[in-house]
């Protein structure tokens, strides 16, 4: 949403900013697609005025210039609805509900109208008030490409009323979106999915938003043991575990008691538990496998055919009953999902993983192979190579 120059007068304050008036602006029933534009225009006009004469009151400031773009802008389109300029100087802020005017805007851009990748970039760029060439750089994808992206999903809403409740469900699967985009470019998508989660437990008590923001910060905590000092892909069983987060691990555990209390579990809160019993264990031989696979079963009893509905969650799940009841019990399971999943890299790695864990280093290369052919990343495919190369390597 702020373009580079503006970030240099405070990248912070304006990016609070943005949202607060942006929701500000939707609220009194302004359109969303002009609402964005209009304060874009007041963002470059604050870049050009406020070096020299600051205001007493920013974000009034911010909402009286962009309303006055609006008006403008339906003056030259000769609209029907003209709305009185108000006071240049220092304006009083329009009314608003302070404290969710984040959660508002999460919910207008994730409207169900919007594809999945459109409303991802649409709350990046309203509520994370990342710039266009920024959320492009994070999902390797040319700024061109990522602006038109945005504009459609803002055309998408145009004449729309945004004042009826939305989906909190799709709000949490964007979020968890942006989560899983990780750690690209120059932004730190995942930071900023934690910075949204944050905010969205504020405004709501649904345990699963708590469960979410617990389930990032659990995952998060590893960051920096995940790569080698040459940048290659390190797994969660041979991390360097001194290198976690500890803080950021106790405040996930302490946002995923605080959901479990309200004894309504579901996907984001289970999978944290999971998330939470691996950061546990002081060394991977530590870990607590027979909870991990309770875990797992009550996650994949959350849906009528796991198989088809949710099979990452099965193939977690097999992972555990390899280290509970043999490699071999764990390959079974795997066999459920070789329609589903079996020309998927990951299903091919985890069989990998098995045939390791049970000893059969020949077949576990095969897998790693296997993998690494369907690997679309770079990065991923290169650690696949090394791990089929290690299985070969210790071949008796």
């Amino acid at each position: 949403m702020i373009d580079e120059p503006t970030r240099r007068l405070d990248d912070g304050a304006l990016r609070a900013l943005v949202p607060r008036v942006l929701a500000g602006m939707v609220r009194r029933g302004e359109d969303f697609y002009a609402a964005e534009d209009a304060l874009q225009e007041a963002l470059l006009e604050a870049l050009r005025v406020w070096p020299e004469h600051p205001p007493r009151d920013p974000r009034a400031w911010l909402a009286t210039v962009a309303t006055r773009r609006l008006v403008d802008a339906r003056r030259s389109e000769a609209a029907r609805h003209r709305r009185e300029e108000a006071t240049y100087s220092e304006p009083r802020p329009a009314a608003t509900e302070e404290g969710d005017d984040a959660l508002f805007l999460l919910f207008c851009c994730c409207h169900p109208d919007l594809t999945p990748a459109s409303q991802v970039a649409l709350t990046l760029r309203a509520v994370g008030g990342l710039t266009t060439r920024e959320i492009a750089d994070a999902f390797y994808v040319p700024e061109a490409t990522m602006a038109q992206r945005i504009s459609r999903a803002k055309r998408a809403l145009q004449g729309r009323r945004l004042d009826q409740p939305g989906d909190l469900a799709v709000v949490l699967r964007v979020l968890y979106l942006v989560y899983a985009a990780g750690h690209a470019g120059r932004v730190d998508l995942a930071g900023e999915a934690i910075r949204l989660a944050r905010q969205l437990t504020l405004a709501t008590e649904e345990p699963e938003a708590r469960g979410l923001l617990a389930l990032m910060l659990l995952n998060h905590a590893r960051l920096p043991a995940r790569l080698d000092p040459e940048g290659r892909i390190v797994t969660l069983d041979r991390q360097e575990r001194g290198l976690w987060d500890t803080r950021e691990i106790a405040e996930g555990v302490r946002v995923l008691q605080s959901a479990l209390a309200v004894q309504r579990p579901g996907r984001y809160q289970v999978e944290a538990a999971i998330a939470a019993l691996h950061d546990d264990a002081a060394r991977a031989e530590e870990t607590d496998w027979p909870q991990i696979l309770a875990w797992y079963d009550d996650l994949v009893a959350l849906t009528d055919d796991p198989v088809r509905q949710d099979p990452a969650a099965v193939l977690g799940r097999a992972v555990a009953v390899g280290h509970m009841l043999g490699a071999a019990a764990g390959l079974r399971e795997t066999d459920r999902l070789r329609e589903v999943l079996g020309e998927r890299h990951r299903w091919h790695a985890v069989r990998g993983y098995l045939h390791e864990l049970g000893g059969d280093l020949p077949a576990a290369a095969t897998a790693y192979a296997d993998a690494a052919r369907r690997a679309t990343e770079v990065a991923e495919r290169d650690h696949l190579v090394r791990q089929a190369a290690r299985a070969r390597a210790a071949e008796p």
